[in-house]
């Protein structure tokens, strides 16, 4: 091949390449980026170890009811998944109900924002994001709202994720981070004018431990809305299926048990909320929440290798 010839074929393999790692990498902009992958907190030579640690963790399912295990646990996994997800879904950890003609990204933020569009806070007032991850929420309800928004996070690589997203956004005037578990929180009684949570209080053994936490550094009078993942009345325990899946949610996703519709409300006025409004957001008109998570086949294998390369040499941790 002439030397013309070498060098189109160079050019052309730099290019994809590029295109391949820094445009098809990243799912926002923003956030991470692929070659950046890391176990957060945990050096790299220790990330299967504590990868096999959180595996453990559910063949001694008695352990998952002991309140004092279950925020390392939570805390091992978010050092595991944090930089993923944020390479692969962006910088808010949740699912939002899909709406029709708007992207994931439009949905995710409008149902931020009509969280703290419920609990009615004013510019200037005090709110508290408990289980803030790397604070996606936060921001657009601090930009949204205008109020003063201090999240909280079990996890020290998500609170110094967060101070730094927030600080390239312009809203660290708004927004503070905490590192700190949500069932003893570090803050008076009486502190906040509002209090949201969003899919965060399902890693919580005992979902009554952190209501009253949340229900104590609340000012009386002030609301709390919290989008909860629950199974529904059609979750069948009988059904090996249903199980299956229900188990795999949770496997998946760090959550000590999946709690039933049914005991939300109830939980919440046990602990001295009242319940003001209660509604299944999964519902029509809304599309289905899960639409985010299909990916096309040549997306899934390009990020497959990707990832495998990158562990393969050393740039991410062996075993990503």
């Amino acid at each position: 091949m002439d030397p013309f010839g070498l060098f189109c074929t160079g050019a052309l393999l730099a290019c994809g390449l590029y295109w391949f790692v820094c445009l098809l990498g990243p799912a926002e902009q923003k956030g991470k980026r692929a070659v950046d992958l890391s176990g957060g907190s945990i050096s790299p030579e220790k990330v299967q170890d504590n990868y096999k640690q959180y595996w453990s963790f559910f063949r001694q399912p008695k352990e998952i009811e002991t309140a004092e295990k279950v925020p390392d646990f939570v805390d091992t996994f978010y050092n595991l998944v944090t930089d993923i997800y944020e390479w692969g879904w962006g910088q808010s950890f949740h699912f939002s109900p899909s709406i029709r003609g708007k992207s994931h990204r439009d949905a995710t933020r409008l149902h931020e924002e009509m969280a703290v569009d419920l609990i009615e806070v004013k510019p200037g007032d005090r709110v508290l994001d408990v289980g803030c991850g790397v604070g996606g929420p936060m921001r657009a309800i601090a930009a949204h709202s205008r109020a003063n928004v201090v999240g909280i996070t079990i996890n020290e690589y998500q609170v110094n994720r967060a101070r730094l997203h927030n600080k390239k956004a312009g809203l660290d005037s708004l927004c503070e981070v905490v590192c700190g578990n949500f069932l003893e929180m570090p803050f008076k009684d009486n502190t906040f004018d509002g209090a949201y949570s969003i899919e965060a209080t399902c890693h919580a053994p005992k979902l009554e431990e952190v209501y009253a936490e949340v229900f104590r550094v609340l000012k009386p009078g002030s609301l709390y809305v919290s989008y909860e993942w629950v199974t529904t009345d059609k979750y069948r325990g009988d059904n090996a299926e249903h199980v299956e899946v229900i188990q795999g949610i949770e496997r998946g996703d760090a959550l000590p048990g999946l709690r039933n519709y049914k005991d939300i409300a109830e939980v919440a006025k046990k602990v001295g909320f009242e319940v003001v409004k209660e509604k299944d957001l999964a519902k029509p008109p809304a599309l289905p929440w899960w639409t985010r998570l299909k990916m096309g086949r040549i997306a899934y294998w390009r990020n497959h290798i990707l990832v495998t390369v990158l562990a393969a040499i050393g740039i991410a941790p062996k075993g990503t």
